[in-house]
């Protein structure tokens, strides 16, 4: 991830800083115990828990370093920006699958912020690409691996 925008909510800020907090003050102090008690038994060249215990060490200062470039590179989108005319970064859009009637609600963030499971899809998703930009009422294609479903939107919010 070089220097490209991050795009952000409030709230995947909010979760970003607080990870990074975790990791940095708590996390850290954790996986140092860990090697220093591997160390205390001896020869770490055969020592499978100092080699698990620089291995989430350096996991973690991977993760670090990623967060807070992630962090330098965010642009915040803030309530009053999002459009409940149109799809953009930050509404959560019900739609309709007009083959078989089934309605979604998804929030669309940024590609850090994705979480599938709780219904948060990326801008760059197959979906968040299709409806971004439209209004209520739009009838979109998205090409999925399976095929091409047309959905409709219901309705954008907040």
């Amino acid at each position: 991830m070089s220097d490209k925008e991050v795009i952000l909510t409030q709230d995947g800020l909010k979760r970003l800083e607080e990870e990074l907090e975790n990791l940095k003050s708590v996390k850290r102090r954790e996986v140092a115990e860990r090697i220093k008690v591997a160390i205390g038994y001896g020869d770490i060249s055969e020592n499978s828990e100092y080699e698990d215990a620089k291995n989430e060490q350096a996991f973690i200062e991977g993760r670090i370093i990623t967060l807070e470039k992630m962090l330098r590179n965010a642009r915040i989108i803030n309530n009053d920006e999002i459009d409940t005319d149109t799809v953009s970064i930050g509404s959560t859009v019900t739609v309709e699958d007009l083959e078989f009637g089934d309605t979604m609600e998804y929030a669309i963030v940024g590609t850090a912020e994705s979480d599938p499971l709780q219904n948060k899809i990326s801008n760059e998703s197959p979906v968040g690409k299709a409806i971004l930009g439209k209004q209520k009422g739009a009838i979109v294609d998205v090409t999925v691996p399976a095929g091409v479903i047309q959905y409709k939107i219901v309705d954008i919010k907040k």
